[in-house]
């Protein structure tokens, strides 16, 4: 099973990313993860992206394809994967697809976690008070969302247009939250 998860910020992708990791015996690749651990590595990839984050520029799409490609090729992706961060817009989405045709391992779905935004300032908004975490401000939240929302509603569309999203409501208890991400899932294999 290859999945891509989608969702905003706070709507639970890396929680269910992990959870479903264990169940579907596959890896969870969060680029954010990645990008670090190519970093540490000293890879040639991770010295590029070391430079240009230490200028305060982003890290190029075409480095965090490569890393993609390289993490992709490594034997523990063969039975899939669970890609959180990415894609994040439209280019990113239309060169991992490329990228998944090329080593002739097409993806089978793109989850995206549902949740209204007032409920994940609320999420956030918790989280801010019990880790003491800045970003997760009100203020900062509703920026962040509005930064997903125009930066992700071409992605979303994309999938949709593949007939490869399943939409997920993103609301209720951890538990409920996965058993809809799993029969979801499950449909995609059954239609595959």
């Amino acid at each position: 099973m290859r999945l891509v998860l989608l969702g905003a910020p706070g709507s639970g992708k890396g929680t269910q990313a992990a959870r479903l990791k264990d169940h579907l015996q596959v890896p969870h690749i969060s680029t954010g993860d990645l990008l670090r651990a190519e970093v540490a590595a000293g890879t040639p990839l991770g010295l590029e992206a070391k430079a240009i984050m230490a200028r305060g520029d982003l890290v190029s799409d075409e480095i965090l394809l490569g890393m993609l490609e390289d993490r992709f090729s490594r034997e523990d992706t063969q039975a899939g994967f669970i890609l959180d961060g990415y894609p994040r817009n439209l280019a990113q989405a239309a060169a991992l697809d490329a990228l998944l045709v090329k080593l002739g391992t097409p993806f089978d779905a793109a989850v995206q976690l549902e949740v209204d935004n007032e409920q994940i300032i609320a999420r956030l908004a918790g989280r801010a008070q019990a880790e003491g975490r800045a970003d997760d401000s009100p203020e900062s939240v509703r920026h962040r969302l509005n930064v997903y929302d125009q930066q992700t509603a071409p992605v979303i569309a994309f999938y949709r247009e593949h007939d490869q999203l399943t939409v997920v409501d993103g609301v209720g208890s951890l538990d409920e939250v996965f058993d809809r991400i799993v029969k979801a899932i499950g449909r995609e294999q059954a239609a595959a």
